[in-house]
């Protein structure tokens, strides 16, 4: 066999759209394209790594098993576990920016409110504190028959007892009285309502 000194090889180009390449199987000679090696190649049971980008939107069948992955942070318009979710962090667990309000009582401490979201501040109409019980309704769409309203006092003088009572699809009352106080002012309730269901 001849000696081919290096500087006499042909230089190579990159491989065109129509270039085969031949492969011989089982005595059989077979064309490998650059469409099936670059374009759109099928792999099977790969070893891929570990890669530094991707892009799996179009992919289908994406049921995937995720073991300890590190999501960062993550946005979506639902999540559900069949789990515990639990926050090892100190920022808790609870309602993102955006999903509190808040609203003000009119003409007395009896008088409705409306306040569509799942978490708010309510301030209460100016009324010198009483230890007899009083109700309003908070009418509220975000809520079900089946959710948990929780309640507390943010801010006033006086100290109430508060108690919510009469959930129903779309509205709750909220009950109230001082502990003995009798300062006029407009304290303060806090609510957040818990999603939950019957079975």
């Amino acid at each position: 066999m001849a000696t081919i000194a290096i500087s006499s090889l042909p230089v190579a180009t990159a491989a065109a759209v129509g270039d085969v390449l031949p492969i011989v199987q089982g005595g059989t000679t077979k064309q490998l394209t650059n469409a099936l090696l670059f374009t759109s190649p099928t792999l099977v049971t790969p070893v891929l790594g570990t890669p530094t980008s991707g892009n799996l939107s179009n992919c289908t069948s994406t049921n995937m098993v995720l073991t300890t992955p590190n999501i960062g942070a993550a946005t979506g318009t639902s999540l559900t576990a069949t789990g515990t979710i639990v926050s090892s962090g100190t920022a808790g667990v609870g309602y993102a920016a955006g999903a509190g309000g808040a609203v003000t009582q009119l003409t007395s401490r009896t008088t409705g409110v409306t306040l569509n979201k799942t978490a708010g501040a309510i301030t209460m109409f100016s009324a010198a504190g009483t230890t007899t019980a009083a109700t309003f309704t908070v009418t509220n769409s975000t809520v079900a028959a089946t959710d948990v309203v929780i309640l507390n006092q943010k801010s006033g003088t006086d100290l109430y007892n508060l108690m919510v009572t009469a959930v129903a699809a779309g509205s709750f009352n909220i009950s109230f009285r001082t502990t003995g106080g009798t300062t006029t002012e407009t304290p303060v309730f806090n609510f957040a309502v818990i999603k939950a269901v019957a079975a």
